[in-house]
């Protein structure tokens, strides 16, 4: 494994995607590009452009030697275009130990879609597996696992496009109550997301994230501050110090996360002791219920039970999502939150790739039959 010291890692970088995400996933790329140690990685950074077709980016390359900004939004079309299959083969039969990061966001990339790929390519990845993948992008399923598993959530409902009646959105506004979020089940970033306060917001929202997917979740808008956990691991996951985001807008929305500078996270998060290591536990809990692996960063509510808020306690936390590919930007919680714990931003690369490697013996053990 990389911890010895004694082999060079094939790392391969997937980056971009066909998701309204793109964009983020270039940036997050960017950044691990610069990051990820020479002398111990062969980088091979890949592409994937907005219409699907894979390419050797090298403007990524590029990014390496001259930083983060070097690396294009979209793909260079004079770049040498790639089949995921020939590539995938290639890698496979190289020198060495071959390990992928997928810094795909959202959907056909973060949701098992690129894990089976690689699954079936034999190739350790980072990241959480074809069902971990899959379950946690899906808003909509991952809340009904985790209510199974008694994790606490706001309150919610969630439809397909095909259930949406005339009436249901006053019946929603009936159930939760308004202000309320509504937000496309598989989507990330805040993109499709919208805060309703009235009826014919509220049925504008569901159009709008009808638009990204064909699964709605609403929620109850929380009163509370919005606190995130890093965790890193397989079997054995570590959690870092919670930290709180503030945001700038009305809520944290894409703005707010990527192009504004009024949203700040505070680390350690502003609550009790005891409340940090509870949110610990509990995203520990859901990363372990989600059959997560190797990272993802696990985001709740917190209303302080000492409080009231509209007429009763505070609830305490409220898991609100899990995203198994969190963004590695300057501005990204999961980064940040390792590093204010004494994880550099390149240890936190050497652990992913570790882990990478380490599942993938256990899986290739598991079905070599």
């Amino acid at each position: 494994m990389l911890g010895d010291g004694t082999e060079r890692i094939n790392l391969i970088v997937l980056f971009g995607g066909q998701s309204a995400e793109h964009d983020v996933s270039c940036t997050t790329a960017a950044h691990v590009l610069a990051a990820a140690d020479p002398e111990k990685y062969d980088i091979t950074p890949i592409g994937i452009s907005t219409d699907g077709q894979w390419a050797l980016a090298d403007g990524a390359l590029a990014a390496l030697r001259e930083g983060p900004d070097a690396l294009p939004s979209q793909l260079d079309p004079s770049g040498s275009d790639v089949s995921p299959t020939p590539m995938l083969a290639s890698a496979s039969a190289a020198q060495g130990q071959t390990v992928v990061m997928p810094l795909l966001h959202g959907p056909m990339g973060e949701d098992g879609t690129v894990q089976g790929l690689l699954e079936l390519a034999g190739l350790a990845y980072v990241g959480a597996g074809v069902l971990g993948s899959a379950v946690a992008m899906d808003k909509a399923m991952a809340k009904q696992v985790c209510a199974a598993a008694g994790i606490p959530q706001a309150r919610y409902r969630a439809f397909a496009e095909h259930e949406l009646t005339p009436g249901l959105a006053q019946d929603i506004a009936d159930d939760l109550g308004l202000p309320a979020f509504v937000k496309p089940a598989n989507m990330g970033s805040s993109i499709g997301v919208s805060k309703v306060s009235t009826i014919e917001e509220l049925r504008d929202a569901i159009d709008l994230a009808l638009s990204y997917d064909e699964t709605i979740v609403v929620e109850e808008a929380v009163v509370g501050k919005e606190i995130e956990v890093a965790v890193l691991g397989n079997t054995d996951p570590q959690a870092a110090t919670p930290g709180e985001i503030v945001p700038g807008d009305d809520f944290y929305s894409y703005e707010d996360k990527y192009v504004s500078d009024r949203s700040y996270a505070v680390i350690p998060a502003p609550i009790p002791e005891a409340a940090r290591a509870e949110a610990k536990e509990l995203a520990l809990a859901t990363f372990r219920t989600l059959r997560c692996d190797g990272l993802a960063r696990v985001d709740f509510f917190w209303e302080d039970p000492s409080t009231e808020i509209n007429g009763r306690p505070g609830r305490g936390f409220l898991l609100n999502e899990v995203n198994t590919m969190p963004g590695f930007t300057p501005i990204s919680m999961f980064p940040k939150m390792w590093i204010a714990d004494g994880v550099s931003y390149p240890e936190i690369i050497d652990r992913l790739v570790d882990l990478a490697i380490e599942r993938h013996g256990r899986r290739r053990r598991n079905t070599a039959h």
